[in-house]
């Protein structure tokens, strides 16, 4: 750093200067458009109260009543005071003024972002224009036809292929819900259902429970980008055992049918897996042992078994499950719980499945995985789990493909024990950005530029 010449040192601080000035004019923006929206704000609340004092009373009879109704009028009054200003404006909380802070700046750089994704997309085709001249310059000098040396370029075209196989997002949990987090579970149905699009094979993707809040998001919020969707998915106003009539029909029709894999083929344990009973303490294990192993060898309880009235087609996935999942078969509805509550409420799914006498299981991620934090995983992530173990048969590369490196994740050696629960996508971690693929064109391996400025969008919206 010493060697370099004054030259050297502008040039290198001119980039840095660059950057803290347009983000000084950021800041100046976004305070300028708060103070606006505040103004505004207050001036709409004054408004409305000032209307409201200038209604008239209604005189009573008697002067017991207009003394008796004097009282309440005073308690209000003081209630007021404590959510009003000094000056008599309406006071705005924190969370309030940086919702309006992150909206103002979304709206006042919407043009700017525009036009560098424009400009990105330029780049990029660019970019491929002069690949594509630089092949067929080769191949002409190599006296080759430059049109074969084109097609090596291309990639393959993308065939949908759906499977006989069905994953249901359980979506009635709204009332344990917060309304951040309906944000974000709509997020992970958008990243749901573009992750089995884009899939080697298609599941059958059914969103039950469509109502509430979470309905009029998509309709008022997404533009109805739902509506936009492709290949076999389904939103239902009913629960979930109402989407998995209709999922069957779905996987009744030929072309699914048809995309039948070895991997869905039936297996004699219907793709579950109970625990393997517990060895016995020895003697020597418990004379000379200590409390962690005492406590390791303490008897757990015994493996609940299937009901003989249970649906044998529909598996509700869950953390609380003595089964494991060890395989997906054909014409079987998988149930993911859509709940998005940071891990407050226990049992919720398990609960519902036993209510509705469905099979469970849960993941095997302890049997494949050691972790360094808790088995927790989105709802997108489990779609997109099941969805590669289609295309793979392993789960362990399944895991390690999906699963956030930040977790810190590792393949564990080969090993027939059971496993320790897993989560099943009832907890969540934010995931930012989860509407960039809302737009119904998401389908495809790329994501559309329209669809991205949608999502950005709706992401300040939430």
């Amino acid at each position: 750093m010493a060697d370099q010449t004054p030259q050297v040192a502008v040039a290198q601080a001119e980039p840095l200067a660059d950057t803290v000035s347009t983000a000084n004019s950021k800041r100046k923006a976004e305070e300028q458009l708060t103070k606006e929206m505040v103004e505004q704000q207050q001036t709409e609340q004054s408004a409305s109260s000032s209307s409201e004092e200038q209604q008239p009373t209604e005189q009573t009879t008697t002067t017991t009543t207009t003394d008796n109704a004097q009282e309440p009028q005073q308690q209000g009054d003081g209630d007021n005071v404590d959510t009003q200003a000094a000056d008599g404006t309406p006071k705005i909380s924190k969370n309030q003024l940086k919702r309006l802070r992150r909206q103002a700046a979304h709206e006042q750089f919407r043009q700017e972002r525009k036009e560098k994704r424009k400009e990105k997309r330029h780049q990029q085709q660019a970019k491929k224009r002069a690949l594509k001249e630089a092949v067929v310059a080769e191949a002409q000098a190599a006296g080759l036809d430059p049109e074969e040396a084109l097609k090596k370029l291309c990639k393959e075209p993308w065939v949908a292929h759906p499977v006989p196989v069905a994953f249901i997002i359980d979506c009635d949990f709204e009332e344990y819900m917060r309304e951040n987090e309906i944000v974000s579970l709509s997020s992970q149905i958008v990243r749901s259902y573009s992750q089995n699009r884009r899939a080697k094979y298609q599941a059958q993707l059914v969103i039950s429970s469509w109502k509430g809040k979470l309905k009029d998001r998509f309709e008022r919020v997404l533009k109805n980008a739902h509506l936009n969707w492709k290949g076999g998915v389904k939103c239902v106003e009913g629960d979930f055992m109402q989407a998995a009539e209709i999922a069957k029909g779905m996987m009744e029709e030929t072309d699914v049918k048809e995309g039948m894999i070895d991997l869905l083929k039936p297996s004699g344990n219907g793709g579950l897996l109970l625990p393997e009973p517990e060895a016995e303490e020895t003697e020597e294990g418990a004379e000379g042992g200590d409390a962690a192993a005492a406590a390791a060898a303490a008897p757990k309880p015994k493996p609940e078994e299937e009901a003989e009235d249970v649906n044998q087609s529909i598996v509700y996935l869950s953390a609380e499950s003595d089964y494991t999942l060890d395989k997906l078969e054909a014409n079987t509805c998988y149930v993911i719980g859509g709940l998005v509550d940071r891990n407050r409420e226990k049992g919720l799914c398990y609960g519902r499945a036993k209510a509705a006498k469905v099979r469970t299981a849960k993941l095997p991620i302890g049997e494949y995985m050691a972790m360094q934090s808790r088995y927790v995983l989105t709802t997108n992530q489990v779609v997109e789990i099941m969805a590669k173990w289609l295309e793979c048969g392993d789960w362990g590369e399944a895991f390690l493909t999906v699963i956030p490196k930040r977790k810190g994740g590792t393949l564990k050696a080969e090993s027939s024990c059971g496993t320790p629960a897993a989560d099943n996508g009832e907890d969540d971690e934010e995931e930012e950005n989860g509407t960039q693929e809302a737009n119904g064109e998401a389908a495809a391996p790329e994501v559309t530029d329209q669809t991205t400025e949608q999502a950005q969008d709706v992401q300040m919206s939430g």
